[in-house]
């Protein structure tokens, strides 16, 4: 975000266009330039998230009543995986769900004008979300053919498919120099060996499964729109890396809008008092797995701040703005806010730290880039390469020996 109007780039994947198709940060990086810190991106995120409650009331309201469309709209505050999602690293996934949310809301109510503006906000999210809503707008057109909102859809069905060529042909090969394959193409390496049993894998997933889908009590199945939440879906489950289905991680952003609006209509076809009782205990079932699986992973994505946090903010502060500095993620991610010359201390143990100025938080050796580097840069500095300058609360600023600026 910090750097969105220049290489719009961070120290991981080099230009984030060579990686997604991302517009939507644009307008989020207006309001971190306004207001410069981390907590601006976590606030929106979480607006976002609330933001899915809306169009879900308003889809069950329609046939169920006000306090169906109230129950339901709790449901989808109490969600787990909307929740694990909002309360995890900031990423442009946290602004799907509501988008996709919204525009079937827009579209199921003839709103055609909305639904336009709601899939061109969808698309400007992912690449991924191209795939999705071509496939969305191409069931829709062949349902509602010969109709205005068929007209629609099939538009927004070329739409996406514009979306995907311009980025694989055009965009991505201008901002990937080197040529690299597309990097998310890890998560689908199926020719490479398992990591564990095929039965392993099956139970991890059908897990997964369990988790996203009892609290809606599978309700999604009963409506057609599920046919369009088997893409995003898709994606997750036929990924070779668990992360992409558990919970609390941005991956859930792909696909939650869909099932959320499946649900919504598989709740509406039923009769008032009887979805009424069953969005209840719906909203139970979110609080017990809530209670016993939480992906808010508490004490690690949310938690009071501690003395050590209050530590490394005044050990920061005393950084010149323009410091040449490698750190760790959690001080990387307050002081790249303000310093361009800030990055991070490598992944691997076998690069070499090119920064002038070295700061690491001994006193969290949970950090998982001092898990990774640590040893090693305990090393270069046995070797002479660097010395220590300041430190203070467990927090440690080094500087390389020789030509530095």
């Amino acid at each position: 975000m910090a750097s969105a109007w220049g290489c719009f780039c961070n120290p991981i994947e080099g230009s984030h266009w060579a990686y997604h198709f991302s517009p939507i940060l644009y307008p989020v990086a207006i309001a971190f330039a306004a207001i410069r810190t981390p907590l601006t991106l976590v606030t929106l995120q979480a607006v976002a998230g609330a933001l899915v409650a809306p169009p879900i009331y308003a889809l069950v309201r329609a046939r169920s009543g006000v306090l169906a469309g109230r129950l339901a709209a709790t449901v989808a505050w109490l969600y787990p995986p909307l929740a694990g999602l909002i309360f995890g690293d900031f990423h442009e996934n946290g602004f799907a769900p509501a988008a996709v949310a919204w525009t079937v809301y827009a579209f199921d109510s003839e709103r055609l004008g909305l639904a336009l503006s709601g899939a061109l906000v969808t698309l400007c999210i992912k690449e991924d979300q191209a795939v999705f809503l071509a496939i969305a707008g191409g069931l829709s057109a062949w349902r509602y053919r010969g109709t205005q909102r068929g007209a629609v859809a099939a538009a927004i069905a070329i739409v996406s498919l514009a979306v995907l060529v311009a980025f694989f042909a055009l965009i991505r090969p201008h901002a990937a120099v080197a040529a690299a394959p597309w990097q998310p193409e890890r998560f689908y390496a199926w020719g490479a060996p398992l990591s564990s049993s095929v039965p392993a894998e099956i139970a991890a997933r059908l897990g997964f499964l369990l988790l996203i889908f009892v609290p809606l009590l599978f309700l999604p199945f009963r409506s057609r729109a599920m046919w369009v939440a088997a893409a995003p879906l898709g994606e997750v489950l036929l990924s070779r890396m668990p992360t992409t289905f558990t919970l609390g991680t941005h991956y859930a952003g792909a696909w939650i809008g869909y099932v959320m609006a499946a649900f919504a209509f598989a709740v509406r076809k039923l009769p008032p008092r009887r979805a009424r009782t069953i969005l209840a205990v719906c909203a139970g079932l979110c609080i017990l797995e809530l209670a016993v699986a939480d992906p808010l992973h508490p004490g690690l994505n949310l938690r009071r701040p501690q003395a050590r946090d209050v530590a490394l903010g005044r050990f920061l502060r005393t950084l010149p703005r323009d410091a040449n500095v490698a750190t760790q993620e959690e001080a990387y991610t307050h002081l790249a806010a303000v310093d361009p010359y800030a990055q991070l201390v490598p992944e691997s143990p076998t690069e070499p730290v090119e920064a002038c100025l070295v700061l690491l938080d001994w006193s969290f050796p949970q950090s998982p880039r001092l898990q990774e580097y640590g040893a090693a840069f305990l090393a270069a500095m046995r070797e002479g390469r660097y010395i220590r300058i300041a430190a203070s609360d467990g927090i440690a600023l080094y500087r390389r020996v020789g030509a530095c600026r």
